[in-house]
């Protein structure tokens, strides 16, 4: 272990010697072979940054907003469950990290501590919005929402992608005794909780996000959503926003990297008024601006947040997130777009490469940016391979049929980047 972390991965560590081995297990682990798991964060290193040189970066705002909420810097902390195992101060030492550095915090309706405690605990302005897991009993549902909105909660934030839970091998073997958790967003008084009646409603439908608006005026999120289908789906029934999330890689193995999906959500939502988040993988600074130049409005942290919670409560949590806002404000120096996002590859050593240009949501660090993608698919690789120094090779009529990605700009990019290439080529 690191004896003073300086990145957040060197935070891991201490949640890791600081608990049991089903604790930790818990945590780290994601669901069947852990593919999904695994690719969240080494998906991001696909992506390139291409910065521009000569522009006065001085001033500098990394400044947001969520739901009209403002945020200091474009991170926040994701619903993640039994916050107590890290910390004996558990949602509540999240909670007020949080609030120290401007940022906002989805608490998890399997939280350890009471969300009335959690918002007494920070100061009334900061974004406390509460993830809500639809169960079979409504009754439920509906005290918890009730309970939220007399505490101040901003907005609820739906799991979508959770009728059962995923099988999650690593930890469900384990012995372990649950008789003293607390989960009092899910029990009633005198309840216990059992692990095999989790009460997950496996019937839910979009019927369910329209009783929900016509239940509460909170701001409603939906949690989960990956293909561009389902993002034109919550637009048509009301979400005032879309966290696109996998859920950690601890649901259903084998589906993409949330930073991979991401700009196909944006372009579906575009025009609406839905903003769109991101959680999975994030670990750096340029992890966040990858995410914010493909059109997300922000990002969100769920597992570095309990690894800095088991470093040093809220403390802990307040310098992993410290970390992440001055290497985005570096990255942001450092790429020379301040304004204007950098130019992200998307680079695979076997494929070639081709441009189109997104539109990201207006944003006061931000406004567009282009992207170089994958193509392989429509252009030959034996002429098209790519190089360090660049790609070469090939006639306009063999680089045809161009890519027809559809991505945060709502069309492929016109011409000029094929003609300019085409151009450079010839001369």
């Amino acid at each position: 272990m690191a004896s003073t972390p300086v990145c957040v991965e060197d935070f891991e560590p201490y949640l890791k010697a600081g608990v049991s081995d089903f604790v930790w297990g818990y945590y780290r682990s994601g669901a069947d072979g852990e593919q999904t798991l695994r690719d969240n964060p080494r998906a991001f290193q696909r992506y390139r940054l291409r910065p521009r040189c000569l522009r006065d970066v001085s001033q500098r705002d990394t400044s947001t907003s969520i739901l009209g909420h403002r945020l200091a810097f474009p991170v926040g902390v994701s619903p993640t469950a039994c916050h107590c195992f890290a910390h004996k101060d558990g949602e509540v030492a999240t909670a007020k990290g949080i609030s120290s550095v401007g940022s906002a915090m989805i608490l998890s309706m399997w939280s350890n501590r009471t969300l009335e405690d959690v918002a007494a605990s920070v100061p009334p302005d900061t974004p406390l919005l509460l993830q809500l897991t639809i169960l079979r009993d409504r009754f439920r549902v509906e005290a918890t929402i009730r309970r939220a909105e007399r505490a101040g909660f901003r907005a609820l934030v739906v799991t979508v992608d959770e009728p059962m839970l995923g099988k999650r091998a690593h930890y469900q073997d384990w012995e372990f005794d649950v008789r003293d958790i607390a989960f009092p967003q899910i029990l009633l008084p005198g309840e216990r909780y059992i692990v095999d009646q989790i009460p997950f409603s496996d019937s839910r439908t979009w019927n369910e996000i329209l009783w929900l608006k016509q239940l509460t005026s909170l701001p409603i999120v939906l949690k989960g959503i990956l293909t561009a289908e389902d993002a034109v789906e919550a637009v048509r029934h009301g979400a005032a926003g879309i966290l696109v999330s996998n859920h950690g890689g601890r649901q259903l193995d084998g589906v993409p990297a949330t930073i991979d999906v991401l700009a196909e959500i944006v372009n579906a939502v575009r025009g609406s008024g839905v903003e769109v988040y991101l959680d999975g993988g994030v670990r750096k600074g340029t992890d966040v601006l990858k995410a914010l130049a493909l059109g997300a409005r922000a990002v969100f942290i769920g597992r570095p947040a309990l690894w800095g919670l088991a470093y040093d409560g809220a403390k802990g949590v307040e310098k992993v997130l410290g970390i992440l806002k001055e290497e985005f404000s570096l990255a942001m120096a450092l790429s020379g777009h301040f304004l204007e996002p950098p130019l992200i590859v998307l680079k695979d050593e076997k494929t070639a490469l081709s441009r189109v240009h997104i539109q990201v949501p207006s944003l006061s660090l931000h406004a567009c940016a282009s992207v170089l993608l994958s193509a392989s698919e429509n252009i030959p690789k034996e002429k098209n391979q790519c190089r360090d120094a660049g790609t070469e090779g090939g006639s306009e009529a063999e680089r045809t049929p161009r890519p027809t990605l559809v991505l945060a700009g709502g069309r492929p990019h016109k011409d000029w980047f094929w003609k300019q290439s085409l151009a450079r080529r010839r001369s």
